[in-house]
């Protein structure tokens, strides 16, 4: 909690979260690790974005965490790291997203685990992708597995 008893993501800007902060504002979804095809314009410049129930390979579907995050890229090399200069040029974060939701001024929903105090919020509330994804190592063509969910 912040001075007054305010937390800390009412009260701290997102560019001056600290890196233990900005951490614990990821509510834990897992929609962030699933794979995206993305359409070229005529222009040849990157088009729409089309989601998939096809998880990355180092997501761990249970808990919906990356299971080697802090050596990510060592194996997933095209992972995102998001920072604050880039959420409003990630046009693929989830509307649950914690860090598009303060980006754009709304506050985090009441299922969220910093706001419950328990990370298994989130999976009962049924905004993650517990149960609803695949691995990437048996998932085939992407294009076979494009979803349209309202959550992403």
């Amino acid at each position: 909690m912040a001075e007054g008893g305010a937390p800390f993501w009412r009260t701290t800007p997102l560019a001056a979260l600290s890196p233990e902060q900005w951490e614990a504002l990821c509510d834990g979804c897992g929609k962030c690790c699933l794979l995206k095809l993305q359409d070229d314009d005529e222009d040849g410049q990157p088009g729409e974005v089309h989601a998939t129930n096809v998880a990355c390979r180092l997501l761990d579907r249970h808990s919906c965490r990356c299971s080697d995050y802090a050596e990510r890229w060592d194996s997933v090399p095209d992972c995102v790291q998001l920072f604050p200069a880039a959420i409003r040029r990630t046009p693929w974060l989830p509307p649950t997203c914690a860090y598009r939701l303060l980006d754009e001024g709304h506050d985090l929903p009441e299922w969220h685990p910093l706001v419950t105090g328990d990370p298994e919020s989130i999976h009962r509330a049924g905004k993650s992708v517990r149960g609803r994804c695949i691995d990437e190592r048996k998932a085939g063509p992407l294009d076979h597995h494009l979803v349209d969910w309202d959550d992403l």
